[in-house]
């Protein structure tokens, strides 16, 4: 059975069924009261067709928890002003965290995207001072303007959820310049190893590569990757080391964590970057 994925987009309708199923826990470790909604039938029919769909649900919910820690604490302790999310996709933190009232927000994606769910939270209120922007961020030109506009009013955190591993090594390193360039403070992101990516493809190439959505950035530096454009890690959160904390871990996640101790030094800090969150800060 094909994956009814036809465009990169459909992914958003994907993820927001894990988000509802983590939501719907009667232990749940966040809440989205409106995943199910944004996902709809068709999230649930990707899933649904998706190989092995339901199977790798904890990595993602596991993802999502940690960048809502993350972006909370970000914001409380370093004085952000304003949040950019590039490919915002269904995100709905600015109506579901605890945000300060006067914090700005960029939600930016494509313009179906963007329509679609204002249309779905036509009636929501938001928790800080939400701005939508339509924008392709493969147009470099509108992409460096949308940047120098977030940073006129205060320090900025840019996220990218979901988004580097469908970029090439070009694409990523010319998004890292241009935050780089237009002064943006953090950027708060996830990032896979060429191990994961390969593991991955087997499971979900062809249709991913039928809507044109193909994973392909897992650099073998990890974040270092991003030190030549301006970038420097701050802080790694393994996948892994926080599914076990937050009890959202894969079967048998118990004994490969035993197997793991006996393992070489060098090979336990790859395994650490296995997959991961990690917020980087400039250095210029």
């Amino acid at each position: 059975m094909t994956a009814p994925l036809t465009h990169i987009s459909d992914t958003a309708r994907w993820v927001a069924v894990y988000r509802a199923m983590e939501t719907e826990r009667p232990d749940a470790i966040f809440k989205d009261p409106f995943a199910r909604r944004l996902a709809g039938a068709q999230g649930e029919a990707i899933v649904q067709a998706l190989p092995q769909g339901r199977t790798w649900a904890w990595p993602m919910i596991v993802r999502t928890a940690v960048f809502d820690e993350m972006i909370l604490r970000t914001v409380a302790a370093d004085g952000v002003g304003t949040v950019l999310n590039l490919a915002a996709g269904l995100d709905t933190r600015p109506f579901r965290l605890p945000l300060p009232g006067d914090l700005r927000w960029l939600d930016a994606d494509l313009p179906d995207m963007i329509a679609y769910k204002r249309a779905q939270l036509a009636t929501e209120t938001p928790r800080c001072r939400l701005e939508f922007v339509e924008i392709d961020l493969r147009d470099a030109e509108r992409r460096r303007a949308l940047f120098a506009r977030a940073v006129e009013r205060g320090p900025v955190l840019a996220i990218t959820e979901g988004l580097l591993i469908y970029l090439t090594a070009d694409q990523a390193g010319a998004l890292a310049d241009d935050l780089a360039g237009a002064g943006l403070r953090w950027w708060l992101l996830d990032i896979a190893s060429p191990r994961l990516l390969k593991m991955m493809l087997k499971t979900w190439q062809r249709p991913l590569a039928d809507a044109g959505a193909p994973f392909q950035f897992a650099p073998e530096e990890s974040t270092r990757f991003f030190e030549p454009h301006g970038w420097r890690e701050r802080e790694w959160r393994s996948i892994w080391e926080e599914s076990l904390r937050l009890k959202r871990s894969m079967r048998l996640a118990w004994l490969w964590n035993f197997i793991g101790r006996f393992y070489p030094k060098r090979t336990r800090e790859q395994l650490r970057r296995f997959s991961g969150v990690a917020l980087l800060e400039s250095r210029r």
